[in-house]
């Protein structure tokens, strides 16, 4: 099967749609599959690199930090992802790269399965203050989209109700994305001692300290303020707090880190790269969050799948996933962050149950499991649109297309 996926992101960006995308693309490319990317370019022209095509695009960051529109006119890009015939299109994002998705799908006439990886009403801080009037814009938005696909797919029971709450009427399949095992399982005791022990040296993280790990993008909707106002509150001596990652929101909290009694502890790391991810999960004694934006958040299952308990906001994405008494603990208060923290700190025993039931959770969530369940809805996509009795002709020189009756 040839699979064209568009996305916004793409390397070398680092967030979640990329970390599927990535992930996606090479379980298809084992299974047989041709796999060709549509993405934006973050310069001033088109060019392709390898399989992937980046098509020329605008800064529009003033609307979101690092988001950019695409510019249609002209690209011979176009003509030979059209002239490749696609069997179906996989897309990521809703707005420059599905603009591409529809444009392929709808002038060869094949089906659009498109994967929901944001909660919009989450994000409108950055549009409007006003939440209520966010989650109606969200809900138009998103029945607006998905009713030009044929399939779609939600990475967690969580997002398939929402969808359902807007009104969307596609068929919604639930796929997590899964996760490599093999970037995060334990190769071997003496590697994960010598990664945890350089990052602690780096940061000048003490022996015996335990360290409590954010890793993810510095945005607004993570609630990354909550972790370090709790970490200040609970003002430990022999505890640290490492925030892994870079993001728009990064320079007010470090203000906020400042203003902490113990902000001597608080370490932000800046962007790290995606292989170095694991060194830091490895530093790490409990993965903290508290955001209520993820649809899936693959950090969780990363972190579990390092073995590292998680402590996290109560949320609906995360039911199954992260257990209390199993392999973490979902809070609500202060209180609740506070105990569960200096419980899994001073019990050593409880904190390795801990991580035997968040590696045994990471495994269930593997790489291949997820390209396995995608591919059944291709499958599902394909059959559901019979073969048009059509021709598709590509004429070069004036870059249209045309169909003919067979």
């Amino acid at each position: 099967m040839r699979i064209l996926i568009t996305t916004d992101w793409y390397e070398p960006v680092i967030n979640g749609v990329v970390t599927s995308v990535l992930t996606l693309k090479r379980e298809l490319v084992k299974r047989g599959h041709e796999v060709r990317v549509a993405t934006l370019s973050d310069c001033g022209h088109s060019y392709k690199k390898d399989d992937v095509y980046y098509m020329r695009s605008v800064d529009i960051s003033r609307i979101y930090p690092g988001a950019r529109a695409v510019c249609f006119p002209g690209s011979s890009l176009y003509e030979e992802l059209i002239e490749w015939q696609p069997d179906l299109v996989h897309s990521q994002c809703e707005f420059s790269s599905f603009l591409i998705a529809r444009k392929i799908a709808g002038e060869l006439g094949i089906p659009v399965v498109h994967t929901y990886h944001t909660v919009y009403e989450d994000y409108t801080h950055y549009f409007s203050a006003g939440r209520p009037w966010g989650r109606q814009a969200a809900a138009w938005f998103s029945r607006f989209i998905l009713e030009k696909t044929d399939f779609v797919i939600a990475p967690t029971a969580k997002v398939k109700k929402l969808l359902e709450s807007y009104g969307v009427e596609r068929p919604v399949a639930v796929i997590p994305t899964g996760i490599r095992l093999e970037r995060f399982l334990p190769v071997s005791w003496e590697q994960v001692d010598e990664d945890r022990n350089r990052i602690r040296e780096q940061y000048g993280i003490g022996e015996g300290r335990k360290v409590l790990l954010v890793l993810g993008r510095l945005a607004k909707e993570k609630n990354i303020e909550e972790i370090i106002s709790f970490f200040g509150q609970m003002n430990r001596e022999d505890m640290e707090l490492l925030i892994v990652g870079d993001g728009p929101y990064r320079k007010e909290l470090e203000e906020l880190a400042d203003l902490q009694k113990n902000s001597c502890r608080i370490h932000f790391t800046g962007m790290v790269s995606p292989e170095e991810t694991t060194a830091y999960y490895r530093a790490g004694d409990m993965f903290v969050s508290a955001s209520r934006s993820e649809t899936q958040g693959i950090t969780y299952l990363e972190a579990l799948s390092s073995g590292l308990p998680v402590i996290c906001r109560k949320d609906p994405c995360v039911e199954g996933i992260v257990k209390g008494n199993e392999n973490g603990f979902q809070y609500e208060t202060y209180e609740e962050f506070r105990d569960e923290i200096l419980k899994i700190a001073g019990d050593t025993a409880w904190r390795n149950f801990l991580s035997a039931g968040a590696v045994r959770t990471g495994l269930e969530f593997g790489a291949g499991q997820f390209g396995e369940k995608v591919c059944a809805v291709y499958a599902a996509a394909l059959a559901g649109r019979p073969p048009l009795p059509y021709e598709a002709v590509y004429e070069k020189g004036c870059g249209v297309m045309t169909v003919k009756r067979l």
